[in-house]
């Protein structure tokens, strides 16, 4: 199997995206840490991971520090070994008019989707790059979720699209330093796809989504997590940093870390593939 002696942790890992990322992973032989909040949630997925390893369900609170750091500490006391893919794909959403966002709601979602994103990327490029020579081949990756909104943000979901925005941003920053470690960071853009935490949309809400949705329909856990499956797939995706796959097919840019700038000769091209989203405004 592509990813097996490799371990690998999915924030949010209890459902939507983050469960079925954690099945595609472990279908590829991976040993698949779930972290979630609610931790019990988390076990039930783990315990229906296919697979002869032992996957783990451990608690995070992904915008606390001190929760990011004793999960990293947990991590490195279960498995004997080296943490080579990180999934940030904890969340939540909230609808809600800018003039009517609270601060504390506002600063909620930040917290969880950016903040949360931040601190899960830093610890594990500390872990990653602590235990570089002791990585599989083809080194480590980091795949952020994001969202379609993070391109041009959307009505009612100001917080939630700011967020996402952030975590684009991230990610790139992420690709371009930690290139010459040999981690590999990508975001991947879901359109709107079935999960828990879509469910809060409206029927009008939702049918504002469809209509600029180029298959009419909404995405399924698992077509998101295949996205993520290449990009953790050495053998698939090992020459492609920095990229966003989301609407559409696309080519993107692998930058080189050393120079940080985009001259002819400095830059690589990658092809990374989109398979949902909706359609790119003007």
């Amino acid at each position: 199997m592509a990813l097996s002696g490799r371990l690998a942790l999915v924030t949010g890992g209890s459902s939507g995206i983050g469960e079925a990322v954690c099945h595609a992973l472990a279908a590829e032989g991976a040993t698949v840490v779930a972290a979630n909040r609610n931790v019990e949630a988390a076990r039930k997925v783990v315990e229906s991971l296919p697979g002869d390893v032992k996957h783990l369900a451990l608690h995070v609170d992904v915008g606390d520090s001190s929760s990011v750091e004793k999960l990293f500490d947990n991590i490195r006391s279960a498995s004997t070994l080296p943490l080579s893919i990180v999934v940030n794909s904890a969340a939540i959403y909230c609808q809600s008019l800018l003039t009517d966002t609270t601060d504390e709601l506002f600063d909620d979602i930040i917290r969880v989707n950016l903040k949360g994103t931040f601190l899960v990327t830093r610890a594990a490029s500390h872990e990653m790059i602590r235990s570089k020579k002791a990585l599989p081949e083809g080194g480590a990756t980091i795949v952020n979720i994001a969202s379609i909104v993070a391109k041009g943000g959307w009505a009612n979901i100001g917080a939630y699209s700011a967020s996402k925005a952030g975590v684009v941003a991230l990610t790139k920053t992420a690709a371009q330093e930690l290139a010459d470690h040999g981690i590999r960071c990508n975001v991947v853009l879901p359109g709107y796809t079935e999960t828990p935490m879509a469910q809060v949309a409206s029927e009008e809400y939702r049918a504002k989504l469809l209509a600029v949705t180029p298959l009419k329909r909404v995405a399924e856990p698992r077509e998101i997590a295949e996205a993520v499956r290449f990009l953790c797939l050495p053998s698939a995706s090992s020459f492609v940093t920095g990229a966003r796959p989301g609407s559409h097919w696309r080519t993107v840019h692998v930058i080189d870390a050393q120079e940080n700038r985009r001259s002819s000769n400095k830059i690589n091209k990658a092809y990374a593939v989109g398979y949902w989203g909706s359609r790119e405004g003007k």
